[in-house]
């Protein structure tokens, strides 16, 4: 990667164990402070009805660098779901961050450079079916999600030679039925 990251993105889809709602999809935005993630970082301070933003900490006066900020891709309609959300997704995207500076995957002379947004994705049926839900479940899918979502988005993964190679081979989910072989 070059000296500046100035717009990184990645995403990544880790699937719940069976009988779970867990399915983690985060899409992460790293950029230096000063460029447009910088800028989509601050203009997020504050809230907005229904998508609750938060700084990504690991616990109680452990806010991860590079500093993160965290928002939902759907509204939230229940104090469950932001109890989840702020809580066990939190820490477990708090962690992978941490272990991505760890492991180099961003490089630490660089955290007090670059910022993060990272969306995430909780199915509003764990938070109605909580007496139900894996917790550990909901940390391993998001911890595993988010770390990979940011090595892809410093690696440049999927490249577009990749994408190429895989056009015909690979479909969303959504397309299986609509066209004939």
């Amino acid at each position: 990667m070059t000296e500046h990251i100035w717009l990184a993105t990645g995403e990544a889809t880790v699937l719940a164990a069976d009988g779970q709602y867990t399915d983690a999809m985060p899409e992460v935005m790293i950029g230096n402070v000063k460029g447009p993630v910088g800028h989509a970082f601050a203009s997020m301070a504050g809230q907005v009805a229904g998508h609750p933003r938060m700084f990504v900490i690991r616990d109680l006066n452990q806010q991860v660098r590079p500093a993160t900020m965290m928002t939902t891709k759907m509204t939230v309609k229940s104090e469950d779901y932001v109890e989840l959300l702020g809580g066990i997704v939190q820490a477990a995207t708090g962690d992978a961050i941490v272990d991505c500076v760890a492991e180099g995957i961003i490089p630490k002379d660089q955290i007090d450079e670059l910022c993060m947004i990272i969306m995430v994705w909780l199915d509003p049926r764990c938070a109605k079916h909580q007496k139900k839900l894996d917790r550990k479940d909901l940390y391993r899918t998001n911890y595993e999600a988010t770390k990979l979502a940011i090595s892809r988005a410093m690696k440049g993964e999927p490249t577009a030679d990749e994408l190429i190679a895989n056009r015909k081979s690979v479909q969303h989910y959504a397309l299986e039925g609509v066209f004939e072989d």
